[in-house]
């Protein structure tokens, strides 16, 4: 048996902390039924970050259809600031205070992933970034790593199941396991040449006996126009300056008539690694730094109880809504009831579900993904 949560779990709040069960079971016994507003916000970014990428919208929905209540939230993918709320509830307490824990859970890992990926993105520029960490991560929760990494920017995915769920086709070379098997560097590429689909790029590693310049080049010889890229997958016990490295197998392929064969790089990149290879780097595919990324703290806090706007020390109470210009990334959080008086700021915070039914649909992962691209180039001047 597997040690995961089921779908009826989840559903049926068997996956909360025990402390919102007995507040339910208190506030039954003492007859308290109270409409609240609830809104989920990161007060503080993990270090380095300013912005975030909401994600996670599809999985909460999911939990919260069908219930009596009223959700307000901001497009899945949206950029957001501290405090700015992404998501509010609007309804009896009692109907989802046991889904608060799973709610948390679902944007906290997803906006951290999606995050990261839209970082790593911003750091690779127009290079292609694949997402190779699903082995990093309990395999039960592997396609929502890959789905939140996709939305945040990454061209593809490695995981079968991932690249089911987001409809693509899964991305990979060859593991070093063929090549120690077929016992040669050359001889595994040429049987991937000639069993794999057409299709598929061929993409030769070069990093398991021998020199990564003399391996690229005897399997570029072997392979001719066939050959996409050679992937540098060297054990950082081996790299020493691996950037000097990839400059040689670059200049060696170049002057030996092999222009069109680009280098792809694994093993360890994250958003420095990555800034530091791109003068030399075609590819890259991007493990634990993406899947293991920081969460992104979110915290379901009450901020009115029927009607009258109440909040705990350190929140600001009252519904509210967030705006901005999509031209300049203007920012403005004003009290829900008081509208902005500029026609530049569009509101975030839209109406989702109501009484559990949707109000709006929800986009395609490949439209998500094109929605946060187009506000990462944005940002970028704020990194």
């Amino acid at each position: 048996m597997f040690h995961r949560a089921s779908d009826d779990h989840i559903k049926q709040g068997r996956v909360t902390d025990i402390y919102f069960l007995r507040a339910v079971e208190i506030l039954k016994a003492k007859k308290i039924n109270k409409t609240v507003r609830a809104e989920f916000v990161v007060k503080k970014f993990p270090s380095r970050y300013s912005w975030g990428v909401f994600a996670g919208l599809e999985e909460a929905c999911e939990v919260l259809k069908g219930l009596p209540v009223g959700v307000r939230a901001m497009e899945e993918g949206t950029i957001f600031h501290p405090h700015e709320p992404v998501l509010e509830i609007e309804g009896n307490y009692l109907e989802f205070a046991v889904y608060e824990t799973a709610l948390l859970g679902f944007l906290c890992q997803a906006s951290g992933v999606a995050t990261k990926a839209a970082r790593i993105r911003l750091a690779a520029g127009n290079r292609i970034v694949s997402h190779f960490g699903a082995r990093r991560m309990h395999p039960a929760i592997s396609p929502m790593i890959d789905r939140s990494a996709y939305i945040g920017g990454c061209d593809s995915v490695a995981n079968i199941a991932g690249a089911e769920l987001l409809g693509t086709q899964a991305a990979g070379t060859m593991p070093h396991a063929l090549i120690l098997l077929i016992g040669e560097t050359v001889k595994a590429s040429k049987a991937f040449h000639e069993v794999i689909e057409k299709s598929v790029k061929r993409v030769a590693l070069v990093d398991t006996f021998q020199d990564e310049k003399i391996e690229s080049l005897r399997v570029a010889g072997a392979l001719g126009k066939d050959l996409f890229a050679v992937r540098l997958d060297t054990p950082a016990s081996r790299r020493g300056d691996f950037l000097s490295i990839l400059k040689e197998v670059r200049w060696e392929l170049d002057i030996h008539g092999f222009k069109q064969v680009k280098l792809f790089v694994s093993g360890g990149m994250d958003e420095d690694s990555i800034r530091e290879l791109n003068q030399v780097v075609d590819a890259y595919g991007v493990g634990a730094s993406i899947s293991n990324a920081p969460v992104l703290d979110f915290a379901m806090d009450i901020v009115e109880i029927d009607g009258k706007p109440i909040a705990k020390r350190g929140k600001m109470s009252g519904a509210k809504q967030v705006y901005v210009n999509p031209r300049t990334g203007e920012r403005l959080m004003l009290p829900v009831q008081q509208k902005s008086t500029s026609r530049a700021l569009q509101p975030l915070l839209q109406p989702l579900l109501y009484h559990g039914k949707w109000k709006r649909e929800l986009p395609s992962p490949q439209k998500i993904r094109s929605f946060v691209l187009a506000q990462v180039r944005q940002h970028s001047s704020t990194e």
